[in-house]
């Protein structure tokens, strides 16, 4: 295995906290929500058994404008809500040096003559 990721010395994990909550959470959140959203256009879709075909194309658009931009709204923000919390748990885990690279040892820039 390349030693490209190397863990730093002495650091140290932080214990779980909200962001795994939420994520082993949103894998129901999305359909439930979805599911909730999605309501009020099966409830168009069945009053319009009862109503004429004209009322129903009057009410039947604004209602599927509504409710898609409602779940593209929800999707978007259980994205982001996911995103998120994998960067929190990512961001607790233990130190790695990816990029480590070595630095010149000089305390002055190279162009100021040393003096101070």
């Amino acid at each position: 295995m390349s030693d490209w990721l190397r863990r730093l010395p002495g650091s140290r994990s932080e214990p779980a906290g909200a962001e795994r909550v939420i994520l082993r959470r949103l894998p129901r959140v999305l359909p439930a929500g979805s599911l909730l959203l999605s309501l009020p256009a099966v409830f168009v879709r069945l009053a319009g058994a009862l109503a004429p075909a004209s009322a129903l194309a009057a009410i039947s658009m604004p209602v599927d404008i509504v409710v898609v931009s409602l779940l593209i709204l929800h999707w978007t923000v259980v994205l982001t809500v996911a995103i998120a919390a994998f960067i929190v748990l990512v961001m607790k885990g233990p130190a790695f040096v990816a990029d480590a690279y070595p630095l010149d040892e000089a305390d002055t820039p190279a162009g100021s003559g040393g003096a101070r």
